[in-house]
């Protein structure tokens, strides 16, 4: 229903314009003047109680006055009139709001309560509103332009969404400048209901769209927004303008839309795990949509510039190398045969400079042993005009090449008037031409970026090294015991006992509250030691004197203890003091920073890279989000520059990588196992060919966070894998299996039960006969957002081996009002109940989960499962070769009433 009225609302047939005027110069008359004069085939009804007519168009006094049942309200009126208006359009039915008006949350409190009074009205009648503080949206397929601004968009595959009217209105004057066309042209506002997740799925499922383009300022449903953008960006790029990067363009961004603008690293982690594309330019924003709708994407990040000028030549190059590219390396064969066709001065090398009086022939000869070669992943075609140069006739050649190739060519035709025949000539072959060396560089690298996001995306992770199993109860009494003694920050004592729970490897120590004790720990943990005060008061220990380092024997134990106690009292006489840390230490070669810091719109975030005393010097950290598999970790880690060094540097041995991984990954289970956590600094995690251990730790808690045991997790914005649906169930013929939802390491096991599958369980599921399975649809089963999806499966044990003896599945749709059914259990299983307990409990799981309706089709031979719907209540529909099946299972909710 809720994604009926969005449809309802970018397709109307019938519109009522609030606040339409015939003054010119008005919103309302701009807006009654471009729905009008567009060619849109629908019915307007300007609604001004002032007027008889509007440009001619018969006006009425209300909304309740209209003959016809209205799909689009769009309101221009004071901001002071809208909840009233919202509340009349719901009470007559109206679908969709579009709302012009400004003057809401953005100018504070005043406007917050009109906002809340709006929100009542939409909730409350089940519609959905784009804005307010908005230009309005443009669908050119349609000749809709429901916006004030001037000119029509053209007709195109690019989804436009954009928190910035004015921004808009720039760029559909340059997108018509450029050729550039849209599927959508939406300004979204202040997004008070429909926001940023609601589009991406909308355009995610719309034929007509291929690319989503978003300039965003501010975001404020984090979790809806990544769960969007993971469900669509394997298929249709994602590409981002997030402006706010600085601290004063975040404020701001944040005046403007009256929302958090958030921290820009961790937005940029966001990004990256939601497989977005990232830009910092407008420019970027477009060029970058031609570019992957018009090429295929990089495999990997090698260039091979072929230029007749030296200059646009280096500058590419320094561009590549900036952004992290690499310069192709030409094979011998390759300079060998350029030898052979270019001038006798040519660079020898890449850049591949065919000197300024290279003709078309060259250039094709250059191009053609640049594709050919393995080691070049993109080749980028630079042409200067000069006085023996003829772009129009290299660009033909260049145009030829590329149709025949499967490798990513990007063009820089450099100047004007002279080369706009060559530049025409490469755009209509599907090759984006750039004004600039650095602008198709940048574009190549954003492309990179994306396949290599989507890599992981679709990546396989690892089997973790050993069973995890951390000590839950134990860590959830220590927090527990910290907050009920009114504090918020975990001495070192504790917060690597916290650790140690999760199986993180702590440093051997102890906690002495007196002479004697600190004396029998040093000799039990041997020497050399380190001592430090244990005070929650007491977060920097060397600037009270509050740490002695290499103790070397008892006598010294005995006076490092006493001199601790002194230096500490003695600089913060209240200080709680709760005893003398005592611990080993140690030196390791690497020394690492793992951390958690709560971030105010992505929840607890991870942080990882070159710890030690200088971490905020050398800034060699990376960001992430929990949770974490063996392949994200991994990629944390390799997204560092340490990691050159701890995998071994010449000749040096290396750390053991995959304990690095499931050191991340433990990390990452504990901070989302406890909301209450804040921050978490463990600095440093010493490090290498022997292991690694932490040495120090900090751990600070909210006393105020508040948990909500049915829903552990909101806190996170990826919701992690749903150990709650675990359980066992005993076949009929004994075997014991478990029951859990799938993961991605089960690639191997979904594809073993593959070819378990015969002919007719294929059909029954698949409706079609399935030779071989791919990995990419092994990993569209099996990486699945726990939020949209749901997915049981059955796994047991025989001689020792897993086996997955069947699956069910859940497929909701992003409101989780309806879900489809699907369920396949392989053939050495059937007849053992299986179907029926998946059945079931996959259908106890959509009840709490609050899903309104399941839906299934089924063949009309598939007699089983026929059978086992009509005995639950499904209400049976013969559809052309089956049935279409649906269950009602849990009430729409209640309609908010005021």
């Amino acid at each position: 229903m809720v994604t009926k009225k969005l449809n309802k609302l970018f397709n109307p047939k019938v519109i009522a314009i609030i606040g339409a005027s015939a003054r010119a110069g008005s919103v309302g008359h701009s807006l009654m003047k471009n729905i009008i004069g567009s060619g849109f085939d629908g019915i307007v009804y300007p609604i001004n109680p002032q007027r008889s007519n509007v440009l001619g168009v018969k006006a009425y006094a209300s909304l309740e006055e209209v003959p016809d049942q209205i799909d689009l309200a769009i309101i221009a009126t004071p901001a002071r009139t809208v909840p009233e208006i919202v509340e009349i359009c719901g009470e007559i039915g109206v679908s969709g709001v579009l709302l012009i008006s400004a003057g809401f949350s953005e100018i504070g409190a005043e406007g917050k309560k009109l906002t809340e009074r709006i929100m009542q009205s939409v909730r409350k009648y089940g519609m959905r509103l784009i804005g307010p503080n908005c230009l309005g949206f443009i669908k050119p397929s349609i000749k809709l332009n429901a916006s004030f601004a001037r000119k029509m968009a053209l007709p195109g595959q690019i989804a436009f969404i954009s928190q910035s009217g004015a921004l808009c209105t720039a760029i559909l004057d340059k997108s018509i400048e450029q050729n550039v066309g849209f599927s959508h042209f939406v300004s979204i506002g202040s997004m008070i209901d429909v926001g940023f997740h609601d589009l991406i799925d909308y355009f995610g499922n719309d034929p007509q769209t291929s690319s989503i383009v978003i300039y965003m300022e501010s975001l404020s449903n984090a979790r809806s927004f990544l769960s969007a953008a993971r469900a669509f960006s394997r298929n249709k790029p994602i590409i981002v303008l997030k402006v706010g990067k600085s601290q004063e363009g975040a404020k701001a961004a944040m005046s403007h839309t009256g929302s958090l603008a958030g921290n820009d690293f961790v937005f940029d982690a966001a990004f990256k795990r939601a497989g977005v594309i990232r830009v910092g330019t407008v420019d970027e924003l477009f060029n970058i949509a031609q570019s992957l709708a018009m090429q295929p994407r990089p495999v990997g990040n090698r260039l091979a510039i072929v230029t007749n000028a030296g200059g646009p030549g280096v500058i590419a190059t320094d561009t590549l190398i900036d952004m992290g590219g690499q310069l192709a390396e030409l094979s011998k064969e390759t300079i060998s045969e350029l030898n052979g066709h270019l001038p006798a001065f040519w660079s020898k090398g890449n850049p591949v400079d065919v000197l300024g009086d290279a003709g078309a022939h060259h250039y094709q000869k250059a191009v053609e042993l640049c594709i050919k070669d393995e080691n070049v992943d993109g080749i980028l075609v630079i042409l200067t005009p000069q006085a023996m140069t003829d772009p129009t006739d290299i660009a033909a050649k260049v145009a030829e090449l590329s149709r025949s190739s499967r490798k990513t060519i990007l063009a820089s035709w450099m100047g004007a008037e002279d080369i706009a025949e060559g530049q025409k000539i490469l755009e209509n072959s599907n090759i984006p031409v750039y004004a600039t060396p650095e602008d198709a560089v940048q574009c190549f690298m954003h492309m990179y970026n994306y396949s290599r996001n989507l890599k992981v995306l679709n990546e396989t992770p690892s089997e973790i090294p050993h069973e995890f199993k951390p000590d839950k109860a134990a860590s959830k009494k220590l927090i527990e015991e910290v907050i009920a003694d009114d504090r918020s920050v975990m001495t070192e004592y504790e917060a690597k006992q916290l650790l140690n729970n999760y199986q993180i490897s702590v440093i051997k120590h102890g906690l002495a509250t007196t002479e004697a004790e600190a004396i029998e720990l040093a000799e039990d943990i041997g020497y050399p030691l380190v001592m430090k005060i244990a005070s929650p008061d007491i977060l920097h220990k060397t600037d009270v004197g509050g740490v002695i380092l290499n103790i070397l024997d008892r006598d010294e134990a005995q006076k490092a203890y006493n001199r601790i106690l002194d230096s500490s009292r003695k600089h913060v006489p209240d200080a709680d003091i709760r005893g003398v840390f005592v611990e080993q230490m140690l030196k390791r070669k690497y020394e690492l920073i793992l951390g958690c810091k709560r971030d105010s719109i992505f929840g607890p975030t991870i942080v990882f890279g070159m710890g030690g005393v200088a971490v905020e010097i050398f800034k060699d950290t990376t960001v992430g989000l929990p949770p974490l598999n063996m392949a994200l970790a991994g990629r944390m880690i390799e997204d560092t520059k340490i990691y050159r060094l701890i995998k071994g540097y010449r000749g040096m041995p290396g750390a053991d990588i995959t304990a690095i991984q499931f050191l991340l990954y433990k990390f990452a289970y504990l901070v989302m196992d406890f909301p209450q956590i804040m921050d978490i600094d463990i600095n440093p995690f010493a490090v290498d060919e022997r292991g690694g251990v932490v040495l120090d730790a900090k751990v600070i808690l909210d006393k105020d966070a508040t948990i909500d045991e049915e829903h552990r997790y909101k806190h996170l914005v990826i919701s992690p894998y749903p150990s709650e649906y675990i359980s066992e169930f005993t076949l009929k013929n004994g075997q014991k299996a478990v029951l859990r939802p799938i993961r991605p390491e089960d690639e191997q096991l979904e594809k073993e039960m593959f070819s378990n599958f015969s002919e007719r369980t294929q059909r029954f599921r698949f409706f079609q006969l399935i030779k071989d399975i791919s990995h990419q649809e092994l990993v569209r089963y099996t990486q699945i957002d726990y939020d949209r999806e749901i997915a049981i499966i059955a796994e047991l044990t025989e001689d020792g081996k897993k086996k997955m003896a069947g699956v069910v599945r859940l497929v909701a749709d992003q409101y989780n009002e309806t879900a489809e059914f699907a369920i396949v259990v392989a053939d050495p299983w059937h007849n053992l109940g299986l179907g029926n307990k998946f059945t079931d409990y996959i259908s106890a799981i959509a009840k709490a989960r609050r899903i309104q309706k399941i839906y299934a089709n089924i063949l009309t031979e598939n007699h089983i499962m026929l059978h086992m719907f009509r005995t639950r209540g499904y209400k049976m529909t013969k559809i052309e070769d089956g049935y279409y099946a649906e269950l009602a299972i849990n009430p729409p909710p209640e309609r908010v009433t005021t």
